[in-house]
């Protein structure tokens, strides 16, 4: 497939679905609303109003995470954390990507959003429809860390994975909106990477302590899905883990993690879109964002 599959689709049409009450327990902490820069201009058909309407619904529980929106106006790349997932559909993905197209003459907007289980997965989503990648990186002093290198390596692996490698075929996000529990989730994907041939089913597994000052990342590797299924419902072996693939991906990570952790703006190439500065992200229990 050409694009990742959304955890969950959008719903069509104005729904009837209602937020969490604002007296509810809840993951978000105070964050400033939803930047979509769209004052002045109108959706571009009813149906686009409509969908609009859907999808920010409940957006006062949105946490934005990370931010980019071109000078020329034309374009906005937005990553936020859904304080009101712990309250949906059991294992509904957390997080939110969200391309904004304007036309300037005509005043008017279109836009897509994406769910997704884990940042990185949102912000390959976002990169794949031109966002520079250094754009939409979250505040790494806020939140856990990644708790050693090979968590670290592995989120580069799905952030900056040539569009159409992976495909995702499933995911569960088990997070008991709590400050007892951890948060724990698992992503089974088809890896089309030649090197991957003999065991092409990968399950991602991103795991957060109670303490939420860290996570880990962990990679398995099975013939088979019914064998992650399996694996995944049993879990009375070790899980099996999957190799280190060379070629260019790993530099390309590298170098794109050390420009966000030297906090140097890089210098935008004649073909690349200005940055204009965003809105700084959100504090929230959340990957990009737990206090």
């Amino acid at each position: 497939m050409a694009r990742l599959v959304p955890a969950r689709p959008v719903p069509r049409g104005r729904t009837t679905v209602s937020c969490p009450p604002p007296s509810l327990p809840t993951t978000k902490a105070d964050v400033a609303a939803p930047d979509y820069r769209i004052d002045g201009f109108e959706a571009a058909s009813d149906r686009v109003q409509d969908d609009f309407e859907t999808v920010t619904l409940c957006d006062d529980m949105y946490a934005g995470l990370a931010a980019h929106h071109t000078v020329n106006g034309r374009e906005s790349f937005l990553l936020f954390y859904d304080g009101a997932a712990v309250w949906d559909v059991p294992g509904t993905a957390e997080y939110i990507g969200m391309h904004i197209e304007r036309d300037l003459d005509e005043r008017t907007f279109t836009f897509e959003v994406s769910r997704q289980p884990t940042v990185p997965l949102a912000q390959n989503w976002l990169i794949t429809r031109g966002c520079p990648p250094e754009g939409i990186e979250p505040d790494r002093s806020v939140g856990p860390r990644p708790a050693d290198a090979l968590t670290a390596r592995l989120e580069d692996q799905l952030r900056y994975n040539a569009e159409g490698r992976y495909t995702l075929l499933d995911q569960y996000t088990h997070n008991p909106g709590t400050f007892q529990g951890g948060v724990a989730v698992s992503i089974l994907l088809y890896d089309a990477h030649p090197d991957a041939m003999e065991k092409p089913y990968r399950l991602f597994l991103e795991e957060t302590g109670p303490s939420f000052e860290t996570y880990t990342v962990r990679e398995g590797a099975f013939p088979t899905a019914e064998a992650a299924d399996e694996w995944l419902n049993t879990r009375d072996t070790p899980l099996p883990l999957a190799p280190e693939l060379p070629g260019a991906l790993g530099r390309l990570a590298a170098a794109a993690r050390g420009r966000s952790i030297t906090a140097v703006t890089p210098s935008p190439s004649p073909d690349a879109p200005e940055t204009a500065p965003a809105p700084a992200p959100g504090g929230a229990r959340t990957r990009g964002g737990r206090a």
